[in-house]
């Protein structure tokens, strides 16, 4: 699907493992990396991605910041706040956080991102809530910012469960 001039994928995979400007962690908001997508990150990428960011930390929920990308072959990582200490999610958070990656990635000035299923992992945020949330918020920042930066937005899942939702929510070809 292209907006504009941004190209929108799904893809199945490991969103340590693709090249892109930036991959999006979904983070606790003291941006300590735990297991999930954040284990993983830190697991491929190097303990610095983590002492980085917890120098960052604590941020509001919703709210990103970036760190460098360790040994991945992304440029950063962008830390998107899903959910506090208790590791609850919901609607607005997932909003405000996918919200937050993308404006950042935008003063960032990058051409391709790579999101995760924000809040399903940890979080426990129902996968079809959050393609459609991640799904409208993507779309919605496309059409406001004609200038974008951004030239693909990808959204990277793990399984073929997670993948079919995705993939059908936002009617890829």
């Amino acid at each position: 699907m292209k907006i504009k001039n941004t190209e929108i994928r799904v893809v199945l995979g490991d969103i340590t493992e693709l090249r892109a400007d930036a991959i999006v962690n979904a983070a606790n908001n003291k941006l300590v990396m735990g297991g999930g997508v954040a284990g993983a990150i830190r697991k491929k990428g190097g303990k610095v991605i983590e002492e980085e960011a917890v120098k960052k930390g604590p941020i509001k929920i919703g709210e990103a910041v970036a760190t460098s990308a360790g040994e991945l072959a992304a440029k950063y990582v962008i830390h998107a706040a899903t959910m506090g200490m208790d590791f609850k999610t919901g609607e607005i958070k997932v909003r405000d956080a996918c919200r937050s990656s993308l404006r950042l990635a935008e003063d960032l000035k990058i051409s391709s991102i790579v999101f995760p299923a924000l809040g399903c992992g940890t979080g426990g945020f129902p996968l079809l809530a959050s393609a459609k949330i991640m799904a409208q918020e993507t779309l919605k920042h496309l059409r406001e910012n004609g200038g974008t930066s951004l030239r693909e937005v990808v959204f990277c899942l793990r399984d073929q469960e997670a993948f079919t939702v995705k993939e059908g929510r936002i009617r890829l070809p």
